[in-house]
């Protein structure tokens, strides 16, 4: 029988087999823990389960990190430096409808 944690530090492991045998349970710990299930075959890591939402929150996060390393590169392979006012003044005066904030940057 599963027991039902409390989120913290632990993981839950539970074999493969529990799939077929306790798909229900594993299932609400998931969802009730809102922390994924580990599931492992002959006692080695095998699968993840986890609830759509944090799966979605967790491909949301790594999207926003590939973004930060490519922006990293990109600013790595560039001297040029903006300042607050160089970033922010064309904006404001687009959004104002006075200009093109690409053309002074």
């Amino acid at each position: 029988m599963l027991k039902e944690l409390e989120k913290n530090d632990m993981p839950i492991i539970r074999p493969v087999s529990d799939l077929e045998t306790n798909l229900p349970e594993i299932a609400k710990v998931v969802h009730e823990n809102d922390e994924p299930v580990f599931l492992t075959n002959n006692g080695y890591g095998d699968m993840v389960v986890m609830s759509m939402q944090n799966w979605e929150e967790m491909n949301f996060e790594n999207e926003i990190y590939q973004k930060l390393l490519e922006a990293q590169a990109e600013a790595s392979s560039s001297p040029r430096r903006l300042s607050h006012d160089e970033i922010f003044d064309p904006l404001r005066k687009k959004i104002a409808g006075n200009m093109d904030p690409m053309t002074s940057v």
